[in-house]
């Protein structure tokens, strides 16, 4: 029987993440967390004879949320920008998983044509000690996965 190595487990907090917008590349240090969801888009298909309906794959979507602390004005100076000229920005987001712990190596997929759904414009809480931060939800349109986890070695 195989048992998962508690070692090769990987951590988040080793993870990096960079924006690629008209062509700078932006180190994200100020994420917090990021998760990126496909979904299939299905069709229904009825089939003669039997009760219950059949589905079929047609097509995706992409779509995802990026949590930063309220560090940067990056991004509500696109959104702005988008508000005042309806000139609407797309970019790519690279993220690295590597944990130097694991043995599995480490794994970079980059979402590409990412566009904002929403940004806080403004944000203040006197009553939180916590650091400010601001959720941002996102669609993308492709994606690509540079590197591969390898295959973990089984205990």
């Amino acid at each position: 029987m195989a048992f998962l190595k508690p070692e090769d487990a990987v951590s988040g907090r080793q993870a990096k993440a960079f924006a690629t917008i008209n062509g700078r590349v932006e180190e994200l240090f100020y994420a917090k967390s990021i998760e990126a969801t496909i979904e299939k888009n299905k069709a229904d298909v009825p089939i003669l004879g039997k009760t219950n309906v059949g589905k079929k794959a047609a097509g995706w979507t992409g779509s995802g949320s990026l949590t930063i602390y309220y560090f940067t004005s990056l991004f509500r100076q696109l959104m702005i920008e988008y508000v005042k000229t309806g000139r609407d920005f797309y970019f790519d987001l690279q993220i690295v998983n590597e944990d130097p712990a694991s043995g599995i190596g480490k794994q970079t997929v980059v979402l590409k044509s990412c566009n904002l759904d929403s940004i806080t414009a403004a944000s203040f809480d006197i009553t939180s000690d916590d650091p400010l931060e601001e959720e941002m939800p996102f669609t993308f349109e492709d994606i690509d996965m540079l590197d591969q986890f390898s295959r973990p070695v089984m205990g």
